[in-house]
């Protein structure tokens, strides 16, 4: 997938449910690292910063995954 104008890159402070509508196919990669997002209420107001360290995931880790997800890895 490629970023299209407008669109933008995903960075640890964005709302999980950001990069869902963003990217509905980032539920993959979050499910992958064991954050079930997609049906969280947790989602409307985590950023992926928060939700990583939750689940006890490497922030990094999943922004790589993230990015990869994107086109941009």
């Amino acid at each position: 997938m490629r970023l299209w104008p407008g669109e933008r890159m995903i960075d640890r402070k964005m709302s999980i449910n950001e990069v869902l509508s963003l990217y509905p196919g980032s539920s993959k990669v979050f499910e992958d690292f064991g954050l079930g997002c997609a049906g969280c209420e947790a989602a409307l107001f985590e950023n992926i910063e928060q939700g990583a360290q939750v689940h006890g995931v490497d922030v990094d880790r999943l922004l790589a995954g993230l990015m990869e997800m994107i086109g941009e890895g």
